[in-house]
């Protein structure tokens, strides 16, 4: 394995830049060895506001539960879906593994 690293390449575009570091190996362009965890504690999450469809029942039993928890119904439920994204995203690692 070489220790000299490639440089990484100027993209146009994000799209491109997604497509390249889709399948680019990025041991090829960075040491990771030498890597180390920073934090940002002012960066902001991108949100994207979304029309979503739920039948009258399901609304309403998703706001009892929020009531019962004493939080906004729309924060309980970006907590259900990210719970269950992570689960989904586990199995599918999971079944690659395997």
């Amino acid at each position: 394995m070489s220790t000299k690293k490639k440089r990484v390449p100027k993209h146009s575009s994000e799209n491109r830049e997604r497509a390249f570091w889709a399948s680019a190996d990025s041991t090829d362009y960075a040491a990771w060895s030498k890597a180390y965890r920073v934090a940002f504690p002012n960066l902001k999450p991108s949100l994207k506001t979304i029309s979503l469809r739920l039948p009258e029942m399901m609304l309403a039993e998703l706001k009892a539960l929020a009531n019962k928890r004493d939080v906004p119904y729309q924060p309980l439920l970006k907590m259900f879906l990210a719970e269950r994204i992570a689960l989904e995203l586990q199995a599918l690692s999971g079944k690659r593994a395997g």
